[in-house]
């Protein structure tokens, strides 16, 4: 969107599609995907542009490119009177195309330094010179020096280094930028695969795993990487610009001015600085324009973001009458109706509807993917949920929220190797939360592997024998043997409260966890040995607790516990 004119708006479209050609050629890949969809404004002069600029000391901020995330949408906002608005945007841009097109999180380090390469490249009708290393790097390291190779690569997202401002994250943006084009430079990118399996599978140390992809210890590479710099002697490779992405291959179409002011609202109801004043644009907007879809569609989300159901609702209905095929709209009444606990009860139908909706006319639209197989999964359709949550993932391939509800789905599938291999994957994270939580999961799922196994081969100990034994067996052979013959009952999943617990006959424990409209008393065995995520130990106090547990019916409509989320 625009009104810097059709010819600016055709460039703008232009050199992000360039672009995005350009990254396929960077990382090998043909078809390059968003995981999240991206709207691009482009505005004619400063002015407008500070009407999205971020907020500090009370003032917007000066800047001529902004990237704003989001989870069902990306904005990236350009200030088109300016003579270079595109390299802050790119940055961002990179990270986001790293996240669905490649299938691991690496180290701030490369993310970054890869971000920075990324944003550097020119590219015109004629080719993309890649390589440039920018004056503005090339000074900062020169003026403040190099950290060691070791402590870069040692730099993670919860570390000063990386989130607190001032020289030394400046150096280390400047330094990661010069490490990537040093490894593109000198060829040496397929030796990363190498680096990481290295770091996270065999777990050694950066110094052992830079010796053993690069061929040289990290002082050797310290010093390596200062010659480089100090030689200013760069490569930059001319790359074709990719055929057919041309100017006139984009569709124009005139915007009402309701419409542009209803996407500035939009831009503000997903901006933490703005979001308070985007519902009353939206109602301005409807004062003009009663029936504007988008106008319609933002009052409901702006409604839903403040938990007011009810006025979402209706708005929400409004904007899907005014325009059905708004994949959006769809998206955001399943969300409404989730949050409302819909998921455990007779609702659940309608929220699927609403979502196979809205993946029919986006299918692009991961969240949707994401929510659609997280309600299958809950409502009795498993094998569903894995398939739609295989898809979340193939889009958005890095989300760890997507790889470990797709591990909690393959348990409620009998996959437990599938989930202990994809809790393994996330324990490897770069993010220390995901990494705690997961090597959690793991060992709760590897422990209920090993007792399934031991139950499983005690059972087949006792049907082999020769003749029954009429001798009862004892406590503890009948607490091992009883879940074999649960295993027969399907498992069931359901989201809900916590109501009460109750540990009377301990170690046994009954759950009631409230879903909606729907109450249902669950069954643990045994407290001490259930497979417990979220939580360091099983509590008696829980109550009110956001819960998600995967359980096997009884004939009372009762059920036995196989695992507790709490959330």
């Amino acid at each position: 969107m625009t009104d810097a004119g059709e010819k600016k708006g055709r460039d703008v479209a232009l050199h992000f599609e360039q672009m995005r050609s350009v990254f396929g050629t960077l990382v090998a890949r043909a078809n390059v995907n968003l995981p999240i969809p991206l709207q691009i404004v482009a505005f004619r002069n400063t002015k407008e542009m500070r009407q999205v600029a971020p907020i500090f000391n009370g003032k917007p901020t000066q800047l001529s490119g902004l990237f704003q995330g989001g989870d069902d949408r990306n904005f990236i906002m350009l200030d088109m009177s300016v003579e270079n608005p595109w390299s802050v945007v790119f940055h961002e841009y990179a990270h986001r195309l790293m996240d669905g097109n490649l299938t691991f999180h690496t180290n701030p380090w490369f993310e970054e330094g890869f971000a920075e390469y990324f944003s550097s490249i020119e590219v015109d009708n004629k080719e993309a010179r890649v390589g440039k290393i920018p004056d503005e790097t090339y000074l900062i390291l020169q003026q403040m020096g190099l950290m060691k190779v070791s402590d870069l690569f040692r730099v993670q997202h919860n570390t000063k280094t990386y989130n607190e401002d001032g020289d030394r994250r400046t150096t280390f943006y400047a330094e990661s930028s010069l490490v990537v084009h040093y490894l593109y430079d000198n060829l040496l990118m397929p030796k990363l695969a190498l680096y990481w399996d290295t770091l996270q599978l065999q777990k050694q140390t950066v110094e052992k795993s830079i010796q053993t992809a690069f061929g040289m210890s990290a002082e050797q590479f310290d010093k390596t990487l200062r010659n480089y710099l100090s030689t200013a002697r760069y490569h930059y490779y001319p790359i074709p610009t990719p055929a057919g992405i041309t100017p006139s291959q984009f569709t124009v179409t005139s915007l009402s001015l309701a419409d542009a002011h209803a996407t500035l609202a939009d831009i503000h109801a997903h901006s933490s600085d703005y979001r308070a004043k985007a519902l009353e644009e939206f109602q301005e907007v409807l004062k003009v324009d009663p029936d504007n879809a988008l106008a319609l569609r933002g009052v409901g989300f702006a409604y839903l973001q403040q938990r007011d159901f009810d006025h979402a609702a209706d708005y929400l209905r409004r904007a899907s009458q005014r325009d059905s095929k708004d994949a959006r709209v769809h998206f955001y009444y399943a969300m409404l109706l989730s949050q409302q606990g819909a998921l455990g009860d007779a609702r659940s139908a309608e929220i699927k509807k609403e979502l196979e909706a809205s993946i029919a006319l986006d299918p692009k639209l991961t969240d949707a993917y994401s929510l659609l197989g997280y309600a299958q999964a809950s409502s009795g359709e498993p094998e569903k949920g894995m398939a739609t949550m295989k898809k979340a993932v193939e889009l958005s391939p890095r989300n760890e929220t997507y790889w470990f509800n797709l591990a909690n789905i393959y348990l409620v599938n009998h996959k437990v190797e599938d989930a202990i291999a994809s809790f393994r994957r996330l324990a490897g994270s770069t993010y220390p939360e995901v990494a705690m939580r997961s090597t959690q999961a793991l060992s709760q799922a590897v422990d209920f592997k090993q007792r399934t196994e031991h139950f499983d081969a005690r059972l087949e100990n006792r049907t082999g024998q020769d003749a029954p034994s009429h001798k009862p067996p004892d406590r503890e052979e009948e607490q091992q043997v009883a879940p074999v013959h649960l295993s027969a009952a399907s498992v069931h999943f359901l989201k809900g409260k916590l109501v009460s617990v109750d540990c009377s006959a301990a170690p046994q424990a009954l759950l009631t966890v409230a879903a909606g409209a729907q109450s249902v008393k669950l069954h643990i065995r045994d407290s001490a040995h259930v497979i417990l995520l979220g939580a360091d130990g099983f509590s008696c106090e829980w109550k009110g607790k956001s819960v998600a547990v995967n359980y096997r019916e009884r004939p009372d409509g009762e059920g036995d516990v196989v695992s507790v989320e709490i959330q």
